[in-house]
């Protein structure tokens, strides 16, 4: 009867591991529909972080713009103030999700320092994802001197009150949340926008 039971046992556990492997998979499905759900969205924001490198950006007005969604990615604009320069794109990969930084000249030119950015190391969770600096992110920082930068990790959250963003390395400390229960005016298109991306 004893062996019986743990045989039993051990295949009735089967269908759980494969539901939880399942509802793991399903993760950054989750989290882009979430981000989906702002689509078209305006929303203000603050800084939440006290670093001392920030303190004139924490004093400008910020929105982010969920501007344009595809099958297969996000573009954020981000506006400090009337600066309109930067941009972020969530998408998919094979392996998992991507965010690059789209930074542009106010003429729609590319900056020296733009898309940059990581990948997903883990399936994350469906209302936070992290994404450790890649290896293109690496030479370009190193390439422009910003060696300081090579251990990024950027995270982007979103659930039912709030979007965040935030980047994180030693020393280094940044975050920005948004509240999306109250939506603003949409803001004018991001610097290049109707530049090739």
């Amino acid at each position: 009867m004893a062996i019986t039971a743990t045989v039993l046992t051990s295949c009735s556990s089967e269908p759980y591991k494969d539901a939880q492997k399942a509802s793991t998979d399903n993760f950054q499905q989750q989290f882009m529909q979430n981000l989906r759900t702002l689509c078209g969205n305006a929303y203000a924001g603050q800084m939440v972080s006290e670093d001392p490198a920030d303190t004139d950006m924490a004093e400008a007005d910020m929105v982010m713009h969920v501007r344009e969604c595809g099958d297969d990615n996000v573009r954020i604009p981000f506006y400090v103030g009337e600066d309109r320069s930067r941009t972020w794109v969530i998408s998919k990969t094979k392996n998992g999700l991507r965010l690059k930084h789209d930074h542009r000249h106010e003429d729609g030119s590319k900056d020296a320092v733009t898309w940059y950015g990581g990948d997903t190391a883990d399936n994350g969770s469906a209302t936070r994802q992290e994404f450790p600096v890649d290896a293109e992110s690496i030479a370009l920082f190193r390439k422009e001197g910003l060696d300081q930068s090579v251990t990024n990790i950027w995270a982007v959250e979103v659930t039912d009150k709030l979007f965040a963003y935030e980047l994180s390395r030693e020393n280094r400390n940044f975050r920005v949340k948004f509240d999306i229960t109250d939506p603003v005016t949409a803001p004018p298109p991001p610097w290049g926008s109707e530049a090739e991306n």
